[in-house]
Order: C-alpha cells, then structure tokens, then sequence
C-alpha cells in the first residue's frame, strides 16, 4: 500500500514527494574568494601599474558580458576600448580636470555607450515577436530603454572585467558632448560612462568607503 502523508488536506503520495525532491531548484554559490574579487574586496582604481591589457583580454570581458539580461534582449551597449596614445589623445580633453591623469596612465578606457537604433537588432536578438515596432519612433521609449539598460551593462562589463582578473575604474566624470563629437559623430551611438582598465596599484588605494546597510536601503514589504 502506497502511504500518504496529510497536509492542510492536501495529500502527497511518497512517489510525489520524491518527484518534487527533484524538482527543488539546484543553486551554486561562488567562493568566498570569487565573490571578494568581483565584489567584496574589489575596489575602484585611479592608479595603474605599468602593465598592458591584452586584446584577448577585451573579448573575455565582452563575451561574459553579453549574457547579462537586458529588456527583450535589446544588448543597446556599445563599447569603445581606447588603447593607442593617438586616440587616448582624443579622449583626454573630454574628461573632467580630476580624471585627466588617471585616464591618461590607465592602460585601457573604455567608453561605454548607447546605440539610439539597438531596437534594428531586435529581430536577431528578439525573434519571438515583432518588438522592433514597440521602439521605432517612439523616442522617449528608445532613450529610457536604452540608458536603462546600456548601463546595466556597464555593470556587467565592470563584473566581467574584475572575474578575469583586471581592476576598473568607472567614471561619469567627462563631457557627454565632446566624447560624442570625438569618437561617435555620424553614429547613433550616444556615450554612457567611461571605465578605466588595467592593474591596479593597491598601495595607492585611499581607506575603503563604507556602504549602507541593508535597513538603511532596503525593504521587505
């Protein structure tokens, strides 16, 4: 006889429960160690030692990156890495005073942007349904989705560079409009922010910030 146990009248055969013990979720958590390289012990770098940022590099960041989730799919970041001195040279009169300097020594900047027309990949990156149209002429819906979400991949792409092992350092420090005219004129491509890359030097860190608590930011409502 197959037993049952009784639940609030709703009764589950021990075959059920052993259905539903497999069905439980499985989740990994990352290490200790991993978690302090992206997050708990990574800091933000305005020194840079004197090592150079592989190419090979870059396409890691950018091919973790790019499995972070976006709305429809839509991927709206572009990304410019800055490398040669001529074009660093283009870079440098954008920044703010105070980002001059470490701009200029970091090995690699990225400029993280926009595309004002991602919604034209969308019947690539979204083909369940027709959801370019949700965007074509409708501007306000284009610069909200595509702000919103080229920064939340900005947030991948610092995640990504720190998991293989470079240090960042993100900035909104600049002019919008000069890096615009500078590097995406003729483009639909609209700068976000600019990161930093490279190795760090931690002996030139300050002491670290403090961050609020979950009470002081959070709710469970």
């Amino acid at each position: 006889m197959i037993e049952s146990v009784h639940r609030n009248d709703f009764y589950i055969t021990n075959t059920g429960k052993q259905h539903l013990k497999h069905m439980k979720t499985k989740t990994r958590t990352l290490s200790e160690e991993a978690l302090e390289q992206i997050l708990t012990e990574a800091r933000t770098h305005s020194v840079w030692l004197p090592e150079p940022v592989s190419d090979d590099l870059l396409v890691q960041i950018y091919n973790l990156m790019k499995w972070g989730p976006t709305s429809a799919n839509s991927s709206p970041a572009r990304i410019v890495f800055v490398k040669s001195p001529e074009t660093k040279a283009k870079l440098l009169p954008c920044m703010a005073e105070g980002n001059v300097e470490k701009t200029k020594a970091a090995p690699m900047t990225a400029i993280i942007a926009q595309d004002m027309e991602f919604y034209e990949k969308l019947p690539k990156l979204f083909p369940f349904a027709d959801a370019r149209s949700w965007f074509a002429g409708n501007n306000p819906f284009i610069e909200s989705t595509a702000f919103r979400n080229s920064s939340l991949q900005g947030a991948y792409f610092i995640i990504a560079a720190r998991s293989v092992g470079l240090d960042c350092g993100p900035m909104s420090g600049f002019d919008n409009a000069k890096v615009d005219a500078a590097f995406f004129e003729g483009t639909n491509w609209k700068s976000n922010f600019i990161c930093n890359l490279g190795y760090g030097d931690s002996s030139k860190l300050r002491p670290r910030a403090p961050r609020l608590e979950f009470n002081e930011a959070c709710k469970i409502l």
